[in-house]
């Protein structure tokens, strides 16, 4: 299945100069956060793929207008052509907006999911805004990645953990790929195309 990754920054191929070959063939599309309203819809829309996403830390007016025609997967699994995919946003908490949360925070969030992730024998795909600590974050206190997701992966050990948040442009060494024990660990920024292999 091929899965178009996006966030935090609208991508002018795909918006200003959108042509239907410039989606790759996706068979998803995956927000990490951070991205207009209006952007995820003109992309449901325009492609007539699933839209997935998590809100990011500037996303307050989500809360008001969520994207039409896409589905939020904060603490929520969701199974997809048999895939399993979960999805945790906001990122470290460093002022009082919408969608920032304390170490102690996010933990009890992951804490709450696990029911749902054993109903569904694990996760494969774990989608979040924020980075895990060390797989790409900062060290500034607004790009510090979380903990408990490095627990996370140790536990459920998914295929995969997307996020945002973190954008290229910030400096010459971000990392697009790292890889944390069994899993891949991917920055979205702007857009990226993840090939997963389907269950048989």
């Amino acid at each position: 299945m091929k899965v178009l990754l996006l966030s935090d920054v609208e991508c002018p191929a795909l918006w200003d100069y959108y042509r239907p070959e410039r989606l790759g063939g996706a068979d998803l599309i995956i927000s990490c956060g951070d991205l207009k309203r209006e952007y995820l819809e003109f992309l449901v829309t325009m492609s007539n793929k699933p839209v997935f996403y998590v809100p990011g830390n500037h996303d307050s007016r989500y809360t008001v207008n969520p994207p039409e025609g896409c589905e939020c997967l904060d603490d929520t699994v969701m199974v997809y052509r048999g895939i399993r995919f979960i999805g945790f946003g906001g990122c470290k908490r460093y002022s009082q907006e919408t969608y920032q949360y304390t170490e102690e925070e996010m933990e009890k969030r992951i804490r709450r999911a696990r029911r749902q992730i054993r109903r569904h024998r694990g996760i494969d795909v774990v989608v979040t805004h924020a980075a895990p600590t060390g797989c790409g974050d900062r060290a500034d206190p607004a790009h510090q990645g979380f903990n408990c997701f490095l627990k996370l992966m140790e536990k459920y050990s998914p295929s995969y953990l997307v996020h945002g948040h973190v954008h290229m442009n910030y400096d010459s060494d971000i990392p697009r790929v790292m890889t944390y024990g069994q899993t891949t660990v991917i920055n979205a920024y702007e857009r990226y195309f993840l090939e997963i292999p389907e269950p048989v």
